[in-house]
């Protein structure tokens, strides 16, 4: 489906036109996933990401106003679903902990590098959102979802050169906490 229809698309689901929003989660769940995928190091995570993504975009099409893209709304929701699935996978896991018999630590010749390169990502974001919590939407829209500064400012409803200096800033303390 080409972006125009899918921006059509998200207008009319916004204004209630319910088989336009059953439409629009079809069109858009491919690139939800994928967009996930980028996020979250496991393909099942991902799923689960994108079940929370589009689920958003139903009971919150009503909010979207048309003042910027449909696809610069979509990936802020994204960002925030797959971020969130990390937290709650993190949380389950350190639960679970005590209750099983410890596990064999993953061998690293055999840990894929890219995923642990997302959990390292995923962690120094939520350090950074703990610290400052306004880094974190600008590098993530940035660096993850790759908007361009413009789109970012209008969605953030922020200056461009705001943008870019927290952009600089998230992106320095990011490699601080990568490189410890």
């Amino acid at each position: 489906m080409r972006f125009e229809d899918v921006e059509q698309l998200a207008l009319r689901a916004a204004r209630g036109d319910s088989a336009a929003l059953e439409q629009l989660l079809g069109a858009i769940r491919p690139d939800v996933l994928r967009r996930c995928a980028r996020f979250l190091p496991c393909w099942q995570d991902a799923e689960e990401a994108t079940q929370d993504v589009l689920l958003q975009v139903a009971r919150n099409i009503n909010r979207f106003e048309g003042r910027s893209k449909f696809s610069t709304w979509l990936h802020v929701i994204i960002a925030n679903c797959s971020r969130q699935t990390y937290r709650s996978l993190k949380r389950r896991a350190a639960e679970q902990a005590h209750a099983l018999p410890p596990v064999d630590v993953a061998d690293p010749r055999t840990t894929s590098v890219i995923a642990g390169s997302r959990l390292d990502l995923l962690d120094a974001l939520e350090l950074l959102e703990s610290d400052r919590p306004e880094l974190v939407a600008p590098l993530v829209l940035r660096d993850i979802c790759q908007l361009d500064y413009a789109e970012i400012a209008g969605h953030l409803d922020l200056p461009e050169g705001t943008v870019k200096s927290r952009i600089h800033a998230a992106r320095t303390r990011v490699r601080a906490s990568l490189l410890q």
